[in-house]
């Protein structure tokens, strides 16, 4: 599992960056901790997002914002007609395979980063749907967005979570340190 390693050295602007992803991912798997797959399916919310649908929509994000930095398709393609499968869990989806596919996807995106020569460095974004423009972007505010929408969408899992069964962020982040202090 990829995950906060503690300070990073003095200067390392990459290694502050990633350790910021890796934070709020943490956030996202925590709220799943001792969940059902019914429970983390459910909308338990004004909201139609539940935990799985959260799960699944940051792992195929990160993964298409690094494959377009890398020059290539995203793994999957959403568009008009298919957008909201980014939130649900279809077929034989399930928690434990999207757990699995993040931890590759944040081990892929630490070690791309890890190896861009500067995070000054760009890539093209070329216009779509979503983006009105074609941009030039820096692996820095690649990084930046990915720690921005990873942040979002853990706020979001945090009520989620609280709406399921009242446990909070803090009591979630206890609970992961004696599961790894019991292992």
């Amino acid at each position: 599992m990829v995950k906060h390693v503690g300070p990073e050295a003095p200067g390392d602007e990459r290694g502050a960056l990633l350790n910021f992803i890796a934070e709020q991912r943490g956030g996202i798997r925590r709220a799943l901790l001792g969940l059902t797959e019914e429970q983390a399916s459910s909308r338990p919310s004004a909201s139609e997002l539940s935990l799985a649908g959260l799960l699944k929509h940051v792992a195929e994000v990160e993964q298409g914002w690094i494959a377009r930095a890398k020059g290539e398709r995203p793994a999957v393609h959403r568009d008009e007609s298919n957008w909201h499968e980014c939130f649900v869990l279809v077929g034989d989806e399930d928690v434990e395979s999207q757990l699995a596919y993040y931890e590759k996807v944040a081990a892929e995106t630490e070690a791309f980063i890890r190896a861009v020569p500067s995070l000054d460095d760009t890539f093209e974004l070329p216009r779509t749907s979503w983006n009105p423009k074609d941009e030039l972007l820096s692996m820095r505010w690649l990084c930046l967005h990915l720690i921005r929408e990873t942040a979002r969408h853990a706020g979001h899992a945090d009520i989620i979570r609280e709406s399921l069964d009242g446990r909070t962020a803090f009591e979630l982040v206890a609970a992961e340190d004696q599961e790894t202090a019991g292992s």
